[in-house]
């Protein structure tokens, strides 16, 4: 495979992040939960409450990090893991490898004390991923969440 690049999104990366999250809602088996589109993907971007970093591939992002800054009351600042995807045939090229490792230098740039992030029980690829990567997997805290107007 040719070289790739990994970088900081822009804006007109838009379109593709959202094109990608779809992809790995669908993925996680749950498309029907993904209320929002491309807009309001625009608007918090513009914003800042969120931020991506991009693997682009021929000119094509095949994959993404999507990530934003949070607060732990433990520990300080966290850099919060939202979304990680990388379409599947691009998968086994260092892709995602160096996705994590320029999110992780992100984070701590940003002086993050601690990264966050969720991962399904049943996805023994992302959990093999994350071990490789030395972390900490938690299973005795559960989700909790509310809806607003739905």
């Amino acid at each position: 495979m040719q070289s790739f690049i990994i970088r900081k999104a822009e804006l007109q990366d838009i379109s593709s992040i959202c094109n990608l999250v779809h992809e790995l809602a669908v993925y996680e088996k749950e498309p029907e939960a993904l209320k929002i589109g491309i807009k309001e993907y625009q608007e918090a971007f513009i914003e800042g409450l969120i931020d991506s970093i991009v693997a682009e591939y021929e000119g094509k992002v095949v994959g993404i990090t999507v990530f934003y800054m949070t607060f732990s009351t433990w520990r300080g600042k966290c850099l919060y893991l939202e979304d990680f995807y990388v379409q599947p045939e691009y998968r086994k090229y260092g892709i995602g490898q160096k996705l994590f490792e320029a999110y992780l230098s992100e984070a701590k740039s940003r002086g993050a004390k601690l990264t966050r992030w969720q991962v399904l029980d049943w996805n023994e690829i992302a959990l093999n991923f994350y071990h490789k990567n030395h972390a900490i997997i938690e299973k005795n805290w559960w989700n909790g969440k509310l809806f607003f107007n739905e």
